[in-house]
């Protein structure tokens, strides 16, 4: 049997640029794909922390990512997050390519903000804040830059180094940026927030990050860095005001803690999801009211359409 060809994370950055990954992500919905059908990923714990298992089937293929998180590993010099993803053909679920599983992540994810906030910021959105300095709030910068005219960054963090560092990064790109450190400039974090126009959370933080009473009403704020039911980046205050959108509602419900949390308190109910991402790019969102709100948690179908492009191009 012949080896999987396997595509690394410079032939997928290569062969599936952002604009175009938010492009194949909105046909995908529009051509019928629900969300809600995605199945459920299994959590399995382990002693050094937890697999996930994403499967999936859209069109011609079917594909698997298995991701580890292991929360030990930044103070063995590892990733904390690790991963492979297998691609099927669709038919005779043979194997036809392996990838980098933290590629198609760290693609797909900003990916789907940007397809989010395409439809709930306004089109003249130019002062973006970034929560976090990984791999996602990099790529949360190219992908907002790639569909609104930013002219300003604010980047916060509990590390003043890593968001001083990724300022400079930003600045590379032409675009001016500046720096705040969590629990030290507060103020001026509340203040950075209530200038935005669009608000990125990208941190593995457990409780909210911010007051949402700072966030203006047509702000567009979008939540990544979690996918468990007891951990939030975002508060009650500001779910309750926004007009929320989810990737879909079966995903929210069962690991968005952002969502569960104030519906848990009765801050809101299960009716307050104005709809998922199939309803926003299709215009079956009600018109926004207040700050409008995307929550993901990251879907299987998501991976599958960037892997599958990733391939077709590739071959």
């Amino acid at each position: 049997m012949n080896a999987l060809p396997y595509l690394d994370a410079a032939e997928i950055e290569r062969l599936v640029p952002v604009t175009l990954a938010v492009q194949l992500l909105e046909e995908a919905l529009r051509a019928g794909l629900d969300p809600e059908d995605t199945p459920q990923r299994p959590h399995v714990d382990l002693p050094g922390g937890q697999l996930l298992m994403m499967p999936a089937s859209v069109g011609r293929y079917a594909g698997l990512k298995a991701v580890t998180i292991a929360p030990g590993n930044p103070a063995r010099g590892l990733p904390r997050i690790q991963g492979t993803y297998l691609l099927f053909d669709g038919d005779t679920l043979t194997p036809v390519a392996a990838m980098d599983g933290i590629a198609i992540t760290s693609l797909r994810t900003p990916a789907v903000s940007a397809l989010a906030v395409k439809h709930l910021a306004g089109p003249d959105a130019r002062r973006l804040v970034v929560f976090g300095t990984g791999p996602q709030a990099w790529g949360h910068i190219l992908a907002m830059r790639a569909i609104r005219p930013l002219d300003h960054v604010t980047l916060v963090a509990r590390d003043p180094e890593r968001a001083r560092a990724l300022a400079g990064r930003t600045h590379s790109l032409g675009l001016p940026a500046t720096s705040l450190t969590a629990g030290t400039s507060d103020g001026e974090i509340e203040a950075a927030v209530a200038e935005a126009d669009i608000v990125a959370c990208c941190t593995t933080a457990r409780e909210p990050l911010f007051p949402g009473k700072a966030v203006r009403d047509g702000t567009a704020v979008v939540a990544v860095g979690s996918h468990e039911p007891d951990v939030r980046e975002l508060d009650s205050d500001l779910i309750a005001r926004a007009t929320v959108v989810v990737e879909a509602r079966t995903a929210a419900l069962t690991e968005a803690g952002d969502v569960i949390i104030p519906l848990r308190h009765g801050t809101i109910t299960s009716g307050h999801l104005a709809g998922n991402l199939a309803d926003l790019v299709a215009g079956r969102v009600p018109p926004a009211r207040g700050p409008r709100v995307f929550k993901s948690t990251g879907m299987a179908w998501e991976d599958l359409v960037v892997a599958a492009a990733a391939y077709e191009a590739w071959t």
